[in-house]
């Protein structure tokens, strides 16, 4: 990894010290180190087209060239206002980005969801006429290619972006960080939810540890993963995928697995409840207040009233956030038939309760045995 000082000391000598993005694990250093050194001129966006705006609207309002951090799957979230926004032919806004490689080559053959990604984070930069340059581990390497990008930044009024494939800004060893703000986890969350909904619930788990520890219960507790889909990769976007089932089969009971992050990412998928009839979804926020899977950077979760959010965008509420184990049963039993969409965001802490590996499994097997179930 390179040496995250240096990586900052280069940035400030160009002018660079104003930092927004979504956090990446390929970036967690780099994350990290923002969030420990640069107070508020660090900022986690919602996500990646935020980010954006944001800088966007920095270098309005400072002539500062900002840096915009993601992981490569953000680029789809961030191409409209790269392209409508920011770019030379509209408001020609300067800026550098700094996009996590994941999937690059056959770098993580186990997780397809990054194939694609991998595969197209260069040629979508190519697209919207962004010139880039793929680091290396090399503390020289990287001082030359900041002068060159803020150079061209400068004299273009242009965006650069510099790649970081694995290693390059990430630490290996993710911290657990464990913290006391609320007396369940989220395995523990979910494992209640299990108990006290019924067996054949369909369940669409969010991106990150909620799909792994769903996958792992599933098999200490010796029970079918044909009920579950796993959305390991589209962040924000596994309520919708639940409401869609739910719509389509509503004497089913489906539960969306959501993240406070994730569910902020998209929160405008919220308010579709107000205009559709879905009787027996329940859409769960389990809300840390972090980005837990990528090195646990705080996020809006525990500063958002989300119940308050979803009593506005037509859910059914218990009216007020649950924080333990008897609170989450109880929210279940009220809210589980009904009649209408319902909501509940439960306030876990932060930290994870077990390691456990990285779920390996056939992606298009899972969710054909998911289309059987659903049409069986």
């Amino acid at each position: 990894m390179l040496n995250q000082e240096k990586v900052f000391e280069v940035l400030e000598q160009h002018g660079v010290r104003y930092f927004t993005g979504v956090p990446d694990s390929y970036l967690n250093g780099f994350c990290n180190y923002a969030l420990a050194n640069c107070g508020d001129r660090n900022v986690i966006a919602a996500n990646e087209g935020n980010a954006v705006a944001i800088a966007a609207g920095h270098y309005l309002a400072s002539r500062e060239i900002p840096l915009v951090y993601m992981q490569n799957s953000g680029e789809g979230n961030a191409v409209n206002p790269l392209a409508s926004l920011v770019d030379r032919e509209v408001y020609a806004v300067p800026m550098l980005l700094l996009i996590g490689w994941r999937g690059q080559g056959n770098s993580e053959p186990n997780h397809p969801q990054h194939t694609r990604q991998g595969e197209i984070t260069a040629t979508l930069l190519e697209l919207l006429h962004i010139p880039y340059t793929v680091l290396t581990d090399d503390d020289a390497h990287f001082a030359g290619t900041v002068a060159k990008a803020v150079q061209y930044c400068r004299e273009t009024r242009g965006v650069y972006a510099l790649i970081a494939p694995k290693g390059v800004m990430a630490d290996p060893d993710k911290p657990n960080n464990v913290d006391d703000s609320y007396p369940m986890s989220r395995e523990e969350a979910m494992e209640v939810i299990l108990d006290h909904m019924p067996e054949d619930t369909v369940y669409s788990a969010t991106t990150g540890r909620a799909t792994r520890e769903l996958f792992f219960l599933r098999e200490r507790r010796g029970e079918t993963k044909a009920h579950d889909f796993l959305n390991v990769g589209s962040m924000g976007h596994a309520s919708s995928v639940a409401l869609g089932m739910a719509l389509a089969q509503p004497e089913r009971h489906v539960v969306a697995l959501d993240g406070d992050s994730a569910a902020m990412m998209h929160l405008g998928a919220m308010t579709m409840v107000s205009k559709v009839s879905a009787p027996r979804f329940l859409h769960v926020v389990l809300n840390n207040g972090a980005h837990e899977s990528v090195g646990g950077q705080p996020s809006a979760g525990h500063l958002v009233d989300f119940t308050k959010v979803a009593e506005a965008c037509g859910y059914a509420t218990v009216g007020h956030a649950v924080t333990t184990e008897a609170e989450l049963v109880e929210a279940l039993d009220a809210l589980r038939d009904c009649g209408r969409a319902a909501f509940l965001d439960v306030r876990i802490h932060k930290g994870l309760k077990s390691k456990l590996p990285p779920i390996v499994f056939d992606h298009r097997a899972a969710i054909d045995a998911l289309i059987e179930d659903l049409n069986g």
